[in-house]
């Protein structure tokens, strides 16, 4: 028997998504849904990279956190995106498990990394509103460029011992996921040997990856009331506060999702729940950043405006 176990965990060489299972009239629906939301996630994001990138009065700190936050989630979104529409229409499936690695470590990585960089983009505005006269120190360019590695480090570093602890499992021989993409819970799901070091790993891991970047973040957040309530002026707290909203509202909505699917024990049980959760931070959230930042940051709408009405001259 372990032997005929090997031989099947040795063949193993591609996975099939089973994705959401519908029927194919709700199918095209879904892949509909699916394509508008990445276009908008393309536009978005590509919007925002270059609006920032020419516009003059954005290069600074926080530009160059929010112009890498784009980028992450036009990336780490495109790795399961364009996958995950072609299974909508298609009848093969399939995923090769070296694709299946590469999808993984690769969202893994801008997940990780996206976390860390919204805990930088927290100190950035505690530097900003609570140590004005400090911040161009504090946040140099140099500084800026050492934040951001460091937040890819970070990523990496998840990703490379998800991905490890993950693709250590034995499959023998099953391969169908129920998931539209590589992810852990799917795969924990489908293996034939004891997955519970995998599970406690993931919980840790990820526990620990949530804490210290919440810890960052609230701990900025706690000083920046505390400043923010000792301006005199309604108009100037209105006025400080408001460089924050934006980012406030991005940490809530990639932490929830993040919380409810890697940090909870009980996640990796519920497969429907996993993928509607999993729409959320691999689509939604990577849609909806740009979104946020443009509709609420007045220094975006002007860059916007000024792009838009250069264009409308030329022509």
């Amino acid at each position: 028997m372990k032997n005929e176990l090997n031989r099947n965990y040795s063949e193993l060489t591609e996975f099939v998504l089973l994705g959401f299972r519908t029927s194919s009239e709700v199918q095209i629906l879904l892949f509909s849904l699916f394509l508008v939301i990445y276009v908008v996630i393309l536009v978005g994001n590509i919007s925002m990279l270059v609006v920032i990138e020419t516009d003059s009065r954005l290069q600074t700190p926080m530009y160059f956190f929010l112009r890498n936050l784009s980028f992450l989630d036009l990336c780490y979104s495109t790795v399961i995106a364009p996958k995950t529409l072609a299974t909508f229409l298609s009848k093969d499936k399939k995923i090769s498990y070296n694709g299946c690695v590469t999808q993984f470590f690769f969202f893994a990585l801008g997940v990780g990394t996206e976390g860390s960089l919204l805990a930088v983009m927290a100190y950035d505005r505690f530097s900003a509103i609570c140590s004005p006269l400090l911040y161009t120190l504090r946040m140099s360019q140099q500084a800026c460029v050492l934040l951001v590695i460091g937040s890819y480090i970070c990523g990496c570093i998840n990703s490379v011992i998800q991905t490890g602890f993950t693709f250590s499992l034995r499959f023998c021989g099953e391969n169908r996921l129920d998931h539209f993409f590589c992810d852990v819970p799917a795969l924990i799901q489908i293996s034939c040997v004891d997955t519970f070091v995998n599970e406690i790993v993931l919980f840790i891991f990820s526990a620990l990856i949530i804490i210290t970047t919440t810890t960052v973040i609230l701990v900025s957040y706690a000083y920046i009331f505390s400043t923010v309530l000792k301006i005199p002026s309604t108009h100037g707290r209105s006025k400080t506060f408001s460089t924050c909203s934006s980012h406030i509202t991005v940490v809530s909505l990639f932490y929830g999702t993040v919380f409810f699917m890697y940090a909870q024990p009980g996640a990796i049980s519920s497969p429907e729940k996993s993928k509607i959760i999993a729409v959320f931070y691999t689509l939604i959230i990577p849609m909806l950043n740009p979104l946020i930042y443009s509709l609420r940051n007045r220094e975006v709408k002007k860059a916007v405006k000024k792009i838009l009405l250069k264009k409308i001259a030329f022509h």
